[in-house]
C-alpha cells in the first residue's frame, strides 16, 4: 500500500458539534481524503477523488477576487459570518431565490427537506426585496428561482417578471419538471415573463431510478416537459443526481437522450450526490461518486465518443467542486470539443474567471434564436458572420458537473472560492453549500 502524501492542510467543520476544526487532503493509492479531527468526537475521514486523474494536476493557481462590498462583518469566522464577508474570494455568478419551501415529490434526497405543506411561501415584496440585494450586491448576474418546487406558485411568471423589470437577463427555474409536464399554457406564461432557461431534475431514462430516488414513475412527465418547453422555446438543462448503485451506470444513456433533443436540451449538468438535508442516511465512501469518476464513466459509456481530456477545471469556482466541458454537434450529431485548455502554469484570475462563467451560462444556457424567426428567415435576414455565430449558438452543447459539499467533506478553502450564492429572506448572500449544510442528525447551520 502507498504511503500517505499530505496535499494541503484547510479547515472543516465536526459532524456532530459543527465546530471549526483543522483537517487535511492527503493522496494514498490514487485516491484523495479528507481527514480531520475533533477534539471531542475524534477522527473523521471521507473519500473526495477517486481516479486516473491526480487531484494534483487538475487544482489550479487562482488570484482571488475579493468581496468589493461586503455584508457582513467577521467576528465568529468563517463559516459563520456569511453574507458575503470580507474573507469570501469570489463573486456571485448564480444567485437563488428560493421560491418556496414546498414541493409536490417527497424525494429521498433534498437539500431543501421540502415537501407539500411545508412553511409559508415568500411575499412578492420580500421576493423583489431579495432581488434588489443581490443587484446591490452583485449586479447583473445570473439568477436561479428554487425552492422546494418553483412551479407550484401560479404566480411564478410574475416573479419572473419582477426580475426582467430590474434589468436581470437571464432567470432560470430549477424544477422536477412535473407541472411543465402537465400544463402547456403555464409554460406558455413563463416564456411570456421572460424565463430564460429550465434547470430540469432528470435523474435517467429508466423509471425504477425515479421509483428509488423520487418515489415515482416519473420519466413520461420529464419527456413532456422537454417537449412543452421545446415547443415555446425555453432551453433545458438536465441534472441528474448520481448516486452510487442506482443511476451511475445511466450516464451514457442521458447524454444521448440529452443529444436527441437538441438544441432544445443544451447540456447536461451532473450533481454526484451529496449528503446534507434530507438522505438516507450516513454516508460511506462507497455511498459517493467523485468528479474524475464521472468524468471516467462519461468516456467509457459513450464508447469514447467523449474523451475524458475534453474537460477542464472551473475559472470561477475552485477547481475541486466542479468540470466542465464545451463542444460543437456536427450533422451526424456527433461532439466535437472545444473547450479551451489552460496552462497548467498560468495563474488564473478569479474575477476574470466569474465574468466568463456568467457569460458561458447566460449564452449556451439559452434557446437557440431559431425559435423567434424561422430558418429561412434567418438566412435571408442575416449577414454572413451572423449566420455563423447562429450556427454555432444552435450546435453548441455542454457537459459538465458540480460536487456540492457536505459536513463530512466540507473544505473550508472551496467554500471561500464558492460563487452560487442563496439569497436568504434577509437578503444576505450566502454559499450554497454551507447554506443547506446540515449535521449528522440533518441539523441546518444557516437553513431555517
Amino acid at each position: 500500500m502507498e504511503r500517505k502524501k499530505t496535499v494541503s492542510v484547510t479547515e472543516s467543520l465536526c459532524p456532530i458539534c459543527m465546530r471549526e476544526i483543522d483537517a487535511q487532503i492527503y493522496t494514498r493509492d490514487n485516491k484523495a481524503y479528507m481527514e480531520k479531527y475533533c477534539p471531542e468526537h475524534g477522527f473523521f475521514e471521507t473519500i473526495i477523488w477517486k481516479g486516473k486523474i491526480p487531484i494534483q494536476k487538475w487544482v489550479r493557481e487562482k488570484e482571488r477576487a475579493y468581496i468589493k462590498n461586503p455584508s457582513t462583518a467577521m467576528n465568529k469566522g468563517c463559516p459563520f459570518d456569511c453574507g458575503l464577508c470580507i474573507e469570501h474570494r469570489q463573486h456571485t455568478c448564480t444567485a437563488l431565490i428560493e421560491v418556496t419551501k414546498r414541493c409536490n415529490l417527497y424525494c429521498a434526497y433534498c437539500f431543501a427537506n421540502s415537501y407539500a405543506q411545508k412553511g409559508e411561501d415568500p411575499s412578492l415584496d420580500r421576493i423583489k426585496f431579495q432581488y434588489e440585494s443581490v443587484m446591490k450586491v452583485s449586479g447583473k448576474c445570473n439568477i436561479q428561482l428554487s425552492g422546494g418546487e418553483p412551479t407550484i406558485r401560479d404566480d411564478l411568471p410574475e416573479i419572473i417578471r419582477l426580475g426582467t423589470d430590474l434589468g436581470f437577463t437571464f432567470i432560470q427555474v430549477n424544477t422536477n419538471g412535473i407541472r411543465l409536464g402537465e400544463d402547456e399554457s403555464y409554460v406558455k406564461e413563463l416564456k411570456a415573463a421572460g424565463l430564460s432557461s429550465i434547470y430540469l431534475q432528470f435523474d435517467g431514462t429508466k423509471n425504477s431510478i425515479y421509483r428509488k430516488l423520487r418515489g415515482k414513475e416519473l420519466l413520461e412527465i420529464k419527456r413532456a416537459a422537454v417537449e412543452n418547453c421545446k415547443k415555446y422555446g425555453i432551453a433545458i438543462i438536465l441534472v441528474p443526481t448520481l448516486v452510487p448503485g442506482v443511476n451511475t451506470d445511466n450516464i451514457g444513456e442521458i447524454i444521448d437522450f440529452a443529444l436527441e433533443h437538441t438544441p432544445a436540451v443544451r447540456g447536461v449538468h451532473f450533481q454526484p450526490v451529496s449528503y446534507f438535508g434530507r438522505v438516507p442516511g450516513i454516508p460511506s465512501d462507497e455511498d459517493r461518486i467523485t468528479l474524475p469518476e464521472v468524468m471516467e464513466e462519461i468516456e467509457i459509456q459513450t464508447g469514447g465518443r467523449i474523451k475524458t481530456g475534453s474537460f477542464k477545471p472551473p475559472g470561477c469556482e475552485n477547481a475541486l467542486c466542479s468540470f466542465h466541458g464545451s463542444y460543437l454537434l456536427d450533422d451526424g450529431k456527433n461532439l466535437v470539443s472545444t473547450t479551451k485548455r489552460s496552462c497548467c502554469c498560468s495563474n488564473e484570475k478569479a474575477e476574470e474567471g466569474a465574468v466568463r462563467a456568467k457569460e458561458y451560462v447566460s449564452r449556451n444556457w439559452s434557446y437557440p434564436k431559431e425559435h423567434i424567426m424561422g430558418d429561412k428567415q434567418v438566412s435571408e435576414r442575416m449577414s454572413d458572420w451572423d449566420r455563423i455565430l447562429y450556427h454555432i449558438h444552435k450546435n453548441t452543447f455542454s457537459i459538465s458537473a458540480m460536487a456540492f459539499q457536505d459536513i463530512w467533506n466540507l473544505d473550508l478553502e472551496r467554500l471561500r472560492d464558492c460563487c452560487i450564492h442563496v439569497v436568504s429572506p434577509d437578503g444576505r448572500l450566502i454559499p450554497f453549500c454551507i447554506y443547506n449544510i446540515t449535521d449528522f442528525e440533518g441539523r441546518y447551520l444557516y437553513r431555517r
